[in-house]
């Protein structure tokens, strides 16, 4: 009967071939009449002969703990697409948690494509244009009182007379102050809402 190459048994048993010859050398195999090893029998003399404490264990897989803030992410990543949450200290599936990384790709690529098409802005360069932009809004209401007051009064001058019939004069600076003084209570009241860019 045919039995196997020093090759063949070294790939049936995983180690090398020069393994595989230092056994044969040390009598730990058995071989048939033609010199080939037959597996059944030296595996069961390897058994016999072989010290435990000298076996090469394969190394046990190195699973690292996962974060609790990782679960919860997916969690909530589940939670948001409608579907199956993970039970409260029930731990994480492995469905689980690639579905929740499927959507998280999926809503990234969206995000990148937004950015593309020019729909987003970074949060920065968002918060710096409303920046500028209130600040132009609050240059122009403070400038507005001394545009506005001459046309007021001026109005306000040749519609208005008093119980004697006399036309009443209104001072533009008089106009001007007193616009100043509603437009910066006003400013004062708009300083105090903060916009939430959460």
């Amino acid at each position: 009967m045919q039995g196997m190459s020093e090759r063949q048994y070294a790939a049936h048993v995983g180690l090398s071939r020069g393994a595989i010859q230092k056994a044969k050398t040390a009598e730990r195999l058995v071989l048939y009449p033609d010199g080939s090893i037959n597996a059944a029998a030296s595996d069961a003399r390897r058994v016999e002969t072989t010290d435990p404490s000298k076996t090469r264990k394969p190394p046990a897989p190195k699973l690292k703990p996962v974060p609790e803030a990782a679960v919860a992410a997916v969690g909530d990543t589940l939670r948001e697409q409608g579907l199956a949450v993970p039970a409260v200290g029930g731990g994480t599936t492995f469905l689980q948690a690639k579905t929740a990384n499927e959507v998280l790709k999926a809503q990234e690529r969206r995000i990148r494509l937004q950015k593309l098409k020019g729909e987003l802005i970074e949060r920065a360069r968002a918060l710096a244009l409303v920046f500028r932009l209130a600040r132009e809004e609050r240059d122009a209401w403070v400038n507005w009182p001394a545009r506005a007051a001459a046309l007021m009064a001026a109005e306000l001058s040749g519609s208005s007379s008093d119980a004697t019939g006399q036309q009443i004069t209104v001072e533009p600076a008089a106009m001007q102050k007193v616009l100043e003084k509603h437009v910066r209570a006003h400013l004062d009241e708009l300083a105090e809402v903060r916009p939430d860019f959460r």
